[in-house]
This record gives structure tokens, sequence and C-alpha cells, in this order.
């Protein structure tokens, strides 16, 4: 799992780390029943305190995303809940649209962006 903390963003280091959670289970980077980071190995990996982590592992164990174990770790759920599905899917247009502007600003013509998009889909996650 990879996560990055800009200190300068102005977002709070909570919303940054449950937004790219969010955003990995969106887009399969992790899937249903994989194992997080414990608590103490993501904050010690992001340099953040351990109270940090657990606010962010509670507050998606609560909007059904994660599922907490007693003694045995933290994990995405296994079925992400319709409400949460729909967030995922604003989150996944909102990308999109960033992507498709960015096109605009580059010059590249819609059948390029298509052409990249299938390219992207028929290789498949990265790892």
């Amino acid at each position: 799992m990879r996560i990055r903390v800009e200190t300068s963003s102005g977002m709070p280091i909570t919303r940054q780390i449950a937004a790219q959670i969010r955003a990995q289970c969106a887009s399969g980077t992790l899937q249903p029943g994989e194992r997080l980071p414990s608590v103490r190995v993501l904050a010690a990996e992001l340099a953040v305190n351990q109270n940090t982590i657990l606010r962010v592992y509670e507050r998606l164990t609560a909007e059904g995303l994660l599922q907490r174990r007693h003694g045995d770790g933290t994990f995405v759920a296994d079925r992400v809940p319709s409400g949460q599905l729909r967030q995922q899917r604003k989150l996944l247009r909102e990308q999109i649209a960033r992507v498709v502007e960015l096109a605009k600003t580059l010059g590249v013509e819609p059948e390029e962006l298509h052409q990249l998009f299938q390219e992207m889909l028929d290789k498949g996650p990265k790892p």
C-alpha cells in the first residue's frame, strides 16, 4: 500500500490518508479481504503519530470500507456498502475529469486519450 502525506498541503493528514485508502480500494489496488499494515507499522512508514492512523482506520471501519479483527489486524471489507460504492464512483469520475483536463491542456486528441485508457485497462492494475 502506497500512501503519500504532504504536510504543506493544508489538508489534515487524517483526511489525506483516508482519501488515499478509499482511492486504492476504489481502483482495486487494495482488494477485498486484503490485510492493511498495522497501525504501528503504517505510522512509522509515514512518520506520523499512531493515533492518526488509528483514527483513519476507525473512520473507514465506521464507513464499512474496512474491517478490524481483534488480534488479527485491519482488512479491506469483503463487501463494500452501496453508499461507499457511490462515493468511490464519484471519486473515480473526479479523477478522470482531472486526467481529461490535463490531456486537453497537453493537446492530446480524444482518440489518443481513449487509446491510452484502453492500454491501461488491457494491462490491468500495476503491482
